[in-house]
């Protein structure tokens, strides 16, 4: 069967928000509170690491989500076509009636990060569905994290949801000291701060040291490494073969590639390139 012949898989059910708030985290950092009457189908999957991919639609293509993807796709050029983007809802606060993600910015560059620093209250949030698959185990003797600014949201949800008495060590890299935040974490959890100063983000190995040298506890561990390709591509070894990791202890996976658009990177996950 051609590929033009194939059947497009069905629409997932859009979920419309709207922007209630824009926060400034950190210079590089944005929170967007979003809420609205759509919030009613929205649910907590459970997972830290819950994600969802968001759909950013040019504001000079005037369109009203939810969107039909199949007819705008007969309808529009591609350049006018919303966009998916993949991020993690940093929390679930349904008693509120929100949810909150967080956006790296960096200037004009990309599509969601200039979205966000310029968002204003009633604008639209349009989520394509909810997925995750991590959540600290209470049961596990210690917990290792690691990860740079795009795991940032997951690695402080899963601090948070840790139990008071859990002890491990978090790895958060950063540019400098101004793009760290305050994280709530159990007291026996040490965060540490890795700065690369103006080296730019995946071109240093400052993860994957960090976790080389820590000195390693007694007893099963949970580890939670995202970030980078090419950092997780080195780490998982190390984690596996040279530290016994099981593997069903271990959630570890690229969430963007070095000189990588998105597009291109969710498309190299199906090639030998993109396998962690």
């Amino acid at each position: 069967m051609a590929d033009t012949d194939r059947p497009r898989r069905p629409q997932r059910p859009q979920i419309v928000l709207e922007v209630v708030e824009r926060i400034r985290l950190t210079p590089h950092l944005v929170r967007i509170v979003a809420g609205g009457p759509g919030i009613s189908a929205v649910e907590d999957n459970g997972s830290t690491d819950a994600y969802t991919k968001m759909l950013f639609a040019p504001r000079e293509a005037g369109l009203t989500p939810p969107y039909d993807m199949d007819q705008l796709r007969a309808l529009l050029p591609i350049e006018m076509l919303p966009t998916r983007r993949t991020y993690t809802i940093r929390r679930f606060d349904l008693d509120a009636g929100q949810i909150w993600i967080d956006f790296v910015t960096h200037g004009d560059e990309g599509i969601a990060g200039p979205w966000a620093a310029s968002a204003q209250p009633g604008d639209p949030v349009v989520l394509g569905g909810i997925g995750g698959g991590y959540a600290p185990d209470p049961d596990a003797d210690w917990h290792l994290l690691a990860g740079d600014e795009s795991a940032i949201p997951a690695i402080a949800s899963a601090l948070e949801a840790m139990p008071a008495d859990a002890v491990g060590t978090a790895f958060l890299e950063v540019q400098n000291e101004s793009e760290q935040l305050e994280l709530t974490a159990p007291a026996g959890v040490e965060v540490r701060w890795l700065h690369r100063g103006d080296h730019a983000a995946g071109t240093t190995d400052l993860i994957v040291d960090a976790v080389r040298e820590l000195e390693w506890r007694d007893g099963r561990v949970q580890v939670f490494a995202h970030g980078e390709r090419g950092a997780m591509k080195t780490l998982r070894p190390h984690l596996t073969d040279e530290r016994g990791v099981d593997r069903s202890q271990l959630s570890l996976s690229a969430y963007w590639a070095l000189g990588r658009i998105e597009d291109a990177f969710q498309a190299e996950k199906r090639e030998a390139i993109g396998q962690i």
